[in-house]
């Protein structure tokens, strides 16, 4: 009962963060939606009955006033459960800046020590829902993976559909998953989102694929751990400062292997999401007279449960956060 009630409570943050952002979408100020999210997701962890402490963050505290790596948060009463947390207040910074599609805030949380200190570089990814489960590999090249995929799931290749990052860089990647027939699914940002799709078969997507942030592959290896999914990751580095503060965070020494599931993240976790801006598996924030509805997904690992919460605030019995307001509180 502990944990449901943790899980309620934790997705009353990612809410917080997602309607204080929303009043941004828009405006095209990336920076400002960002600390509109951190502001009111910190704010709103005071209530938590919690001793939490941040692994998967912001950045390193000289780089982040708020949420930053290693910030405690929650009521830290000597009777609350000490909690490690995985959070990005506004997955998908610039599609709630410039009103695209799939802008999240997201949480993650489990018993300390349950998720990878990945640090703030980039990360090779593969992801699939549960039909891959243990087919995926992140040593086999693009076509490979595809592959086995569709014969675990008993369809033609050219049914399959990736997503995969718009970048420069998978220019080639996105070459070789069309020459093999399948489809190709773009997106700008927001690669937690695309993760998470790949578990849902009404998004119509199947594989994640491509280069992006370590610390979101931890946050979609917690969603895949929910959900039955599957995730590998290997991190990338550009030079030895960025291997040497791999090593002080994650405390190893190989750091150039495949990091599979349960090394990303482990154990009883928790997760919760809320849209921002309307995306493949959430609704975003939509604000109606003296209130506004969000929708929000809550998920725990241990009972596979996965929980779709549709919420009608009413501001004038439970103010919502902005920038000269309190905090959305029960």
């Amino acid at each position: 009962m502990r944990d449901r009630n943790l899980a309620l409570e934790l997705v009353r943050v990612t809410e917080a963060a997602a309607i204080a952002s929303a009043r941004t979408m828009g405006q095209g100020n990336s920076h400002l939606s960002d600390q509109q999210a951190v502001a009111a997701m910190r704010t709103a962890f005071d209530a938590m009955e919690i001793y939490g402490t941040v692994r998967i963050g912001e950045g390193e505290r000289d780089e982040a006033p708020m949420l930053y790596i290693g910030e405690e948060v929650g009521r830290r009463d000597e009777d609350d459960p000490k909690m490690d947390l995985a959070l990005d207040p506004l997955e998908g910074t610039s599609l709630c800046a410039y009103g695209r599609p799939g802008a999240l805030s997201v949480i993650a949380m489990a018993p300390e020590g349950g998720f990878l200190h990945a640090p703030d570089i980039y990360m090779d990814k593969v992801a699939v829902g549960p039909a891959g489960k243990g087919v995926i590999d992140l040593e086999l090249s693009a076509t490979e993976n595809l592959h086995r995929l569709a014969e675990a799931k008993r369809v033609p290749v050219k049914d399959l559909t990736a997503i995969v990052l718009d970048r420069p860089r998978h220019d080639a990647l996105i070459k070789e998953i069309r020459s093999v027939g399948a489809r190709v699914r773009l997106i700008t940002d927001g690669d937690v989102q695309a993760a998470i799709s790949t578990c849902e078969e009404d998004t119509g997507i199947d594989i994640l694929l491509g280069i992006g942030g370590a610390p979101e592959g931890v946050l979609a290896a917690a969603a895949m751990l929910c959900m039955g999914g599957d995730i590998q990751g290997r991190l990338l580095f550009k030079h030895q400062e960025q291997e040497a503060r791999a090593r002080r965070l994650m405390q190893e020494d190989d750091i150039h292997r495949v990091l599979k599931l349960d090394d990303l993240a482990k154990g009883n976790v928790l997760f919760a999401a809320t849209g921002v801006t309307s995306g493949d598996m959430l609704r975003g924030v939509r604000f109606t007279r003296g209130g506004c509805v969000t929708h929000s997904l809550v998920m725990r690992s241990v009972s596979g449960t996965v929980r779709t919460i549709e919420a009608r605030h009413d501001f004038e019995r439970k103010p919502s956060y902005d920038s000269d307001g309190p905090i959305l509180s029960e």
